[in-house]
Order: C-alpha cells, then sequence, then structure tokens
C-alpha cells in the first residue's frame, strides 16, 4: 500500500513541475540579467555585489518561497484547495460576525485583482526573455524578437479552446529536463569558481545592505524576479496535494535553482561581460539554439499554468458572486478543474500583445513585474495571520512572530518595487485596481438589485396560502422557477401566473447556493421541503470550485421523493432590464457600469447548464 502511495506522490510530484514550478523555474532568464543590467537600478558588477546578490536571492527563496509558501502558507488550505480566494473565504468563515470580515473581504479581492496582472505580464516577459536568447547566436536576429514572441504567445492563446489533457503529459517530463539543464549548467560554471559557493553564508547578504544600503534596497526591485511563481505553489495546490508539491520543490526546483544562480555568479566572477546575458552564456555556442528552443517551451508551459490560473480564479469569483457569468467550456472529460472561458483568454491576449508591444524588451518589462507579484505576497501572509488566530487558535505573540516575520521581509521588498511605479509598474496595478472596481461593483450592485427585488416580493408561504385558496387553473407537467432567496416568492412565478393565468401540477422554487468551500458532497447537495402536494422549495448547493450543472443535480431530487423528468419541466427564469437612478444606494457612475456588466452577463441557462428548449424567460424593469 505504500508503495502504491509513493508511487502515486512521485507522479504527482512530476506533474505539478509544470503546472506549479513553471513560472518560478524560468525566472533564472532574467533575474540576474536585471539585476546587475538593468535599465533601471543596475548594480556595479563587483565580486562583493555578486556574492551578496547570490546570497540574498538564496536566502530569499529560502525564508519567503520554502518556508512561507511551501511549509507555512501551504497548511492553510480550505479543504485541500488553495489560492488567495480560498484563502479568504476560510478567513471570512472564521470572522464572522467580526468588524473587520468586511475589510478583509475587501483586502482578499484586491489580492485576487492583482494575480490578474501578474497573468498578464508572466507570459510576457517569460516568452520574450527566452527569444532573445536568438540575439546571443546571432544580432541578426534582432528585428525579429518582437514578431517571434507575438507569434508564439497568439499560437498560445489560440490552442487554449483543445485544453490542455494532450499537451498537459508533456509538461512534466519537458520541465524535467528544463531542471536538469539548469542544474548541470549552473554546476558545471561552479566548477570553474567554487568560491561563489560562500555566498550561502548570509553574512554575504548582510555586508551588502550594511556596506549600500540604497543600492541594496533598490537592488530588491530586481531580485524579487527570483520569487515570481511563489504564489502559484499555493494556487496549484489543490490539483496536486500538498506533498507533491513539497516533494518537487525539495527534490528537484529548489536544487536547480540555487545551481544555476550560483553558476550565473561565477561565470560573472570570471567574465563580467558575460552580463548581456548571463543564463544564455552559461551555455556551450554549440548548446545555444537548442537552450533557446527548451527556453521557449518551458516558457509557454509557465505561462500556461498562469493562463489556466486566471481561468480558475475567474470561475471561484463568480461562483462567490464577485463576477458576472460568462461562458465556462470544459476542455477535459476526465479533469473537472480544467476550463476554458473564451471572453478572459482573448482579453488576456490583447493585454498581453499590448504588453509586449508597449514594452519592447524583457528589461523594460521588468520594471513592470514585481508590484503585483509583492502585493499579493502581502495580502496572503495578512490573511494566514487571521488564520492561525481564528482557526488555527495560535497564541498571539507566536502568530505576530512567525506571520510577523514573514511580513516584514514582504513588505521590505513591496517598498523596492514601490518605486517603480512610474517605470511600468503603474500598468499592473492599474489593471488590478480596474478588476477590484469591477468585481466590488458586481457584488454591491447585485445587493442592491436583490434588495430592490425582495421589497417588491410577497413572501412563498403568502403566496402558498393565497394559491390554495383560489381557483386557478392547473396544467399538467412540473414548473421550475428559480430565485435568489428561498422565503420569497420569485418574480418569475409571479409574472408568469399574471400572463398564463395557470400553474403547474408541480412547482419547484429553486435556490442555487455556493458556498465558501470547495466542493459539496454529493450526498449534500440537493435539499427537498415540500409544503403541499404542488409547491416544493428546492436548495441546490455548490462549492466554489464545483461545476453547477442544475440537471444533473436536480437528478438527486429523486432520493427525497421528487421525481423530475426534464422532458416535462420547464425552466422559468426573470430577465431584469435595469433602470439607473440618481442618489441610490450606489453612485451614479458605479449604477450605470453595473448596468453594462449586468446587460452583458451570461445567460443564468447557459450557465447552470439548463436544456435550451426547456427553457422560459419572462422580463420585468427594476430602478436601482
Amino acid at each position: 500500500m505504500s508503495d502504491n502511495k509513493n508511487t502515486k506522490t512521485s507522479a504527482l510530484a512530476l506533474a505539478a513541475l509544470g503546472v506549479v514550478y513553471g513560472d518560478i523555474g524560468t525566472s533564472p532568464l532574467y533575474t540576474m540579467k536585471e539585476v546587475f543590467a538593468g535599465a533601471h537600478h543596475a548594480v556595479p558588477i563587483t565580486p562583493e555585489h555578486i556574492l551578496g546578490i547570490l546570497s540574498v536571492v538564496f536566502w530569499s527563496l529560502i525564508i519567503v518561497v520554502a518556508l512561507k509558501y511551501v511549509v507555512f502558507i501551504m497548511r492553510a488550505d480550505n479543504r485541500g484547495e488553495g489560492g488567495i480566494m480560498a484563502l479568504m473565504a476560510l478567513v471570512l468563515r472564521g470572522a464572522v460576525n467580526k468588524p473587520y470580515s468586511g475589510g478583509l473581504m475587501l483586502l482578499g479581492l484586491f489580492g485576487a485583482a492583482l494575480f490578474y496582472g501578474d497573468s498578464v505580464i508572466t507570459p510576457a516577459i517569460s516568452v520574450l526573455s527566452a527569444v532573445e536568447g536568438l540575439e546571443i547566436a546571432t544580432p541578426a536576429f534582432k528585428p525579429y524578437i518582437l514578431p517571434i514572441s507575438l507569434a508564439v504567445l497568439a499560437g498560445l492563446f489560440i490552442v487554449q479552446k483543445h485544453g490542455t489533457t494532450k499537451i498537459g503529459v508533456l509538461f512534466g517530463p519537458i520541465m524535467v529536463l528544463w531542471f536538469a539543464t539548469l542544474g548541470v549548467l549552473g554546476a558545471i560554471s561552479i566548477t570553474h569558481n567554487p568560491q561563489v559557493l560562500a555566498a550561502l553564508n548570509p553574512a554575504h547578504a548582510f555586508h551588502y545592505f550594511l556596506t549600500d544600503p540604497m543600492l541594496g534596497f533598490f537592488s530588491l526591485g530586481a531580485a524579487v524576479l527570483a520569487l515570481t511563481g511563489g504564489e502559484a505553489l499555493y494556487a496549484d495546490m489543490g490539483h496536486f496535494g500538498r506533498k507533491p508539491v513539497q516533494l518537487a520543490w525539495f527534490g528537484l526546483v529548489l536544487p536547480a535553482l540555487v545551481l544555476n544562480y550560483y553558476g550565473q555568479g561565477a561565470l560573472l566572477l570570471k567574465n563580467p561581460e558575460a552580463i548581456a546575458n548571463p543564463f544564455y552564456h552559461l551555455a556551450p555556442e554549440w548548446m545555444l539554439l537548442p537552450m533557446v528552443g527548451l527556453a521557449t517551451v518551458a516558457t509557454i508551459i509557465a505561462s500556461q499554468a498562469v493562463i489556466s490560473g486566471t481561468y480558475s480564479i475567474t470561475q471561484q469569483a463568480i461562483q462567490l458572486g464577485y463576477s458576472p457569468r460568462m461562458a465556462v467550456q470544459h476542455t477535459s472529460r476526465e479533469e473537472i478543474g480544467q476550463i476554458y472561458l473564451p471572453g478572459i483568454n482573448w482579453g488576456l491576449m490583447i493585454a498581453v500583445a499590448l504588453l509586449v508591444v508597449g514594452f519592447g524588451s524583457s528589461s523594460n518589462l521588468a520594471a513592470a513585474y514585481g508590484i503585483a507579484v509583492t502585493g499579493t505576497m502581502v495580502i496572503t501572509t495578512i490573511l494566514a495571520f487571521i488564520v492561525v488566530r481564528s482557526v488555527w487558535k495560535w497564541s498571539l505573540p507566536f502568530s505576530l512572530l512567525v506571520a510577523g516575520g514573514f511580513l516584514a521581509v514582504d513588505l521590505v521588498y513591496f517598498a523596492a518595487n514601490a518605486v517603480k511605479i512610474h517605470e511600468g509598474g503603474w500598468f499592473p496595478l492599474l489593471l488590478g485596481i480596474s478588476i477590484f472596481l469591477l468585481m466590488t461593483t458586481w457584488k454591491k450592485g447585485r445587493k442592491l438589485l436583490y434588495s430592490r427585488l425582495s421589497a417588491e416580493a410577497m413572501s412563498v408561504s403568502t403566496f402558498v396560502e393565497n394559491m390554495n385558496q383560489s381557483s386557478v387553473a392547473s396544467i399538467p407537467g412540473t414548473a421550475i422557477f428559480m430565485t435568489p432567496n428561498a422565503d420569497m416568492t420569485p418574480h418569475a412565478l409571479l409574472h408568469s401566473l399574471k400572463h398564463y393565468k395557470t400553474l403547474h401540477e408541480r412547482v419547484v422554487i429553486l435556490t442555487v447556493e455556493t458556498l465558501d468551500i470547495p466542493h459539496v458532497e454529493t450526498t449534500q447537495r440537493v435539499v427537498v421541503e415540500k409544503l403541499d402536494d404542488r409547491f416544493y422549495p428546492v436548495k441546490v448547493k455548490f462549492g466554489f470550485m464545483d461545476q453547477p450543472d442544475l440537471p444533473k443535480a436536480l437528478e438527486l431530487c429523486a432520493a427525497q421523493n421528487l421525481s423530475l423528468d426534464l422532458m416535462d419541466t420547464s425552466f422559468f427564469l426573470g430577465r431584469e432590464t435595469l433602470i439607473p437612478k440618481i442618489g441610490s444606494e450606489m453612485a451614479f457612475w458605479r449604477e450605470k457600469l453595473f448596468v453594462a456588466m449586468f446587460r452583458n452577463a451570461g445567460s443564468a441557462a447557459t450557465y447552470f447548464r439548463l436544456p435550451p428548449n426547456r427553457v422560459v424567460e419572462l422580463g420585468s424593469q427594476v430602478v436601482l
């Protein structure tokens, strides 16, 4: 039994290499180059500076990635699922009725919004830095760097609709080859200059900062590139489990990264001119073009992981009520988490293309990179502190010692990147703020809409009582009326009665509820009540990672004495036309924004997979 368990863990660790570690695994392509030759605050190439930066990079990987994310944050899972949205749901569950719960929700939302900024920059800087290796082979390639990069990125987004099932099986082995190559090239370079290993001593990092504090502070804005992708460890934990992700990190990724960074440092000690592109100069000349090819594939895999993560976080936002419904396509019959959102995909592609053309090189993009990553890191640590206090019940001194220590490091990195806002960091920040505004507007607008509908609605108990005392004609079949409030009569039901002057033999008042847990067990999916022989309130529960398939869920009603034949069932949905009003609870411009989002939201019928020929929509006007 243990052998089978170990084999499964190893297989999952192999699969995690591509999805989880693609982003951080391609950081050696540009990190050292940006520290010592970047367009902003480049560090002079001296032996003391090289050893100091290598020590900073190594101990940052240990403290921020290994200790904070791999050991500490990954314990704060929401029933096996990770990521900032899952963490936010976990935190809010532990902060029920607390005065600061609203602030925590907004903080978590902003962290999730910053993830979108990261997901735009990662494909752009990774692919650009890989293709720029062609310049090392021959300067004749320089005019073609941008076109080739754009073509690679366009191809990546175009194939998204086919899913990652087929190419996903190659991710693990390719990334094993990638990390092995990183480690071998780095180790060979270290043998030519082994004194570089002295940088493992943290004293070199302290000496570096004490000698020139300002230079050290500004250099963190580039050194943070070695940590980008740390959030992906946590976000993708649910796909593979904690143990495989930890095994992959300590077993291969961390050693390979350290060897490569120190190999680049050894090369710079020997030949400072190699700073033009220290990553590619590690490789012998005959290996250069194959390395460009391997690096390009590795960056595509890294980009794929971020794009898939964006689909997942958007789906979670939809389920938790922070985003309008969007078209969600499932690209695998076996893997429930493999989804494709066309709107998000093409929006990302346009944003990435504009970024590549606008910034023009990986060095320019490096200035924009970091602010979104470090912002998310800070927010994750703050939310984790709430978890250890309210959920794990750690003592305040111990919580402050652990979370406070991590937060201090995060804040220093965030401050170093904040000074780059005017140099390009404004882009992911502006994108994050825009998405945060959209999410909060949607949440607040939906709350306002429900309050307007509830103010005009009749309670279900009153409606049923009135129907039992009236002589309304009955027609065969079952009618299902969807409503967000199980206690109030759906507007579609009132409109149907008004227009048709009839009721079906059976009337199901259906409420869909999304819980703050990833998945709901099948046995707990449906709750059926019976008011009388005609009216049945039904509640269907989904987790925020579940796929909302209502017809499939309604099959479970049979076990609770309510058998539904979909061929004899009609779904009645409300279709509201919203009218903004000056002087409402929302600012007028936000009402206009909400109305535009509401008008362009995907239909409930498509989102819940209702059979199109069984759906009836009844419209009404609502003044906000």
